[in-house]
């Protein structure tokens, strides 16, 4: 009996002893394998990572975008002013209208317009007589020495008169007015405020019966024909701009309809507020809906 109590006790000691044996080595291999799980998850990452990486480093390198907004060129926009004061007598612009090139906007009342017309058609029948006159008395001074006198006089009075008609002429001619038409057509009543150049009229700050000081504009009138748009360029993105590239851009409030431009101009001083440049792109694809001030961005088109 004893003898049965004794085995049983060793074959239960025996069963602890390897149950504890078994334990560390099962923890070992769970352990393993769970590094083993989070080495592979670890590598599968850095895989994914290392190609997103890639993809995001491609992607902003190729589509660098630009803020901007369209322009018209300084040459292809004008302002109507006069060189003397005045009231308006008639207006005939609205903004937006498109105007040509000479066409009457409004129309200015001043008299000194009309005593600067009666200078200038006076010195014109005087210097008529004069000449007339100087030649005269050249002739007669060449057989009697006596009458140099009237000559150097009369040459005198001659050129007085040729100088003034040329003033007055020049001052027409600062008004708009061709001298010439004050003597076929007579004195004009009102001083026309013509457009210089054709376009659409803009910034119109005028009514009629108003005053208006000398330099004083009445409107301005762009020309849309050939737009640009200018961007603003940080320091950090400069080295990619240069004259000649092309780019792409999407004007606000057009959805998703792309216009392309040329770099025709990068400015030489950096904006002390926010240290950018301005750059400036001529828009080869125009349209007829574009406005100045409109809010465009930008990006250099893939060669």
């Amino acid at each position: 009996m004893k003898r049965t109590y004794m085995t049983a006790a060793i074959m239960l000691l025996l069963a602890s002893c390897g149950s504890k044996d078994a334990a560390p080595g099962g923890t070992d291999t769970a352990q393993r394998e769970a590094k083993g799980d989070t080495t592979e998850t670890v590598a599968q990452a850095k895989d994914t990572t290392t190609v997103d990486a890639v993809t995001s480093a491609t992607n902003v390198a190729n589509s660098p975008t630009f803020n901007g907004l369209l322009m018209i060129a300084p040459d292809q926009q004008a302002t109507v002013s006069s060189t003397i004061g005045g009231k308006i007598h008639s207006l005939k612009a609205m903004p937006g209208k498109a105007v040509t090139r000479g066409e009457v906007i409004a129309q200015l009342d001043n008299p000194d317009f009309i005593e600067l017309q009666q200078t200038y058609l006076e010195a014109s029948a005087q210097l008529e007589f004069l000449e007339q006159e100087y030649q005269r008395q050249k002739a007669l001074g060449a057989k009697d020495a006596a009458s140099q006198k009237r000559v150097q006089q009369s040459r005198a009075d001659y050129l007085v008169m040729q100088s003034k008609l040329a003033a007055s002429a020049i001052r027409l001619k600062a008004l708009g007015i061709t001298p010439q038409t004050i003597k076929t057509s007579g004195i004009m009543t009102y001083l026309p405020l013509k457009a210089p150049i054709s376009g659409y009229i803009t910034h119109l700050d005028v009514n009629l019966g108003k005053y208006v000081e000398a330099g004083t504009p009445v409107c301005e009138i762009i020309d849309k024909h050939s737009p640009l748009i200018q961007l603003t360029v940080y320091e950090k993105d400069l080295h990619l701009m240069a004259v000649g590239k092309n780019m792409e851009f999407r004007v606000n409030g057009m959805g998703k309809t792309t216009f392309s431009a040329t770099i025709i101009s990068i400015d030489q001083s950096v904006d002390k507020s926010d240290y950018s440049v301005k750059v400036y792109a001529k828009v080869r694809s125009t349209n007829a809906d574009f406005r100045p001030g409109m809010y465009v961005r930008a990006k250099l088109k893939n060669s």
